[in-house]
């Protein structure tokens, strides 16, 4: 009996041990006396560093040392603040912050200027900062899920960038500094409080991707429709009633699209009036025959 009682009784502190709070790999290092730069990886590209899910609160201090590091990975944690020794990994091309909870990023983010990519979703972010558009290589900015309801006007220096995605935002209207980044191949607005596309939309000449679903929009402007690099519309979500007669310009949509990944038109979900919906079933070519054909009859 005793004996079983001593099994048994291993065995509780043997799964009490399995269960105990695991160390993060930052911090198990350090207590080992590793050097911090141990956990940098290697790659054939660029030198890596991911402490991504480590439950941090706040960033480790060693971390502004590692000058080196060119890719850092600091998503899906509890952060609150990134402090202003941000600006010391100025090596840095790809930077993921997202999934965290950051109401601000601190302006020496403009101190990275070999940074290419940037992602920031998922935050708490109102604002972002004007120091930003010093990153002039950047050519990937994740802002989505945040609260952000405008843009520097000095983001108009962001010429490299191609793709921006500002999702799940708080925006009433397209900010103006985007009309002038004519890099844009993929724009993403959709969940905002949008209830209009301006006809500026037109300057953003190599857009192959558009992204406006879940908004307030009621009509769409004839200037989206000499975007003729355009692949991928969607508009699913909205309150549009008429389209555009020179929609049939955009030839690089090949279909109706129903699947959110599929490039073509997306317009499900809409108000459209009569005949559009009867027509819109029939597919994109019955569509855009009966839009050139009633462009000639006015």
């Amino acid at each position: 009996m005793g004996t079983e009682h001593s099994k048994n009784k291993g065995r509780r502190s043997m799964v009490f041990l399995r269960k105990g709070p695991k160390l993060p790999a930052w911090e198990d290092a350090l207590l080992s006396g590793k050097e911090p730069k141990s956990l940098l990886k290697r790659g054939l590209r660029y030198v890596s560093l991911s402490l991504i899910m480590k439950g941090m609160t706040s960033t480790p201090d060693f971390l502004w040392g590692l000058s080196e590091v060119q890719k850092l990975n600091l998503s899906r944690n509890q952060l609150v603040v990134i402090p202003p020794s941000l600006g010391k990994l100025d090596r840095l091309v790809v930077l993921n912050l997202g999934g965290n909870c950051l109401k601000s990023l601190p302006k020496e983010i403009g101190l990275l200027r070999n940074l290419k990519v940037l992602f920031v979703n998922m935050n708490c972010l109102t604002e972002v900062p004007a120091e930003l558009s010093l990153c002039r290589k950047l050519e990937v900015l994740s802002l989505s899920h945040n609260r952000i309801s405008q843009l520097p006007l000095s983001f108009t220096d962001l010429t490299s960038l191609r793709k921006l995605n500002l999702s799940n935002n708080r925006f009433v209207q397209i900010p103006l500094c985007i009309f002038a980044l004519r890099s844009l191949d993929f724009l993403h607005l959709g969940s905002n409080r949008l209830e209009n596309i301006a006809e500026s939309i037109q300057y953003l000449v190599n857009l192959q991707i558009f992204i406006v679903e879940n908004n307030n929009i009621r009509s769409l402007p004839r200037s989206l429709c000499y975007i003729t690099t355009l692949e991928l519309l969607n508009v699913d979500y909205n309150a549009i009633q008429t389209l555009p007669d020179d929609l049939y310009l955009l030839r690089r949509l090949r279909r109706i699209a129903w699947n959110p990944m599929d490039k073509g038109l997306h317009i499900a979900h809409n108000p459209l009036s009569r005949p559009l919906p009867e027509v819109v079933e029939g597919g994109l070519d019955v569509l855009f025959s009966y839009l050139r054909e009633k462009k000639e009859h006015n």
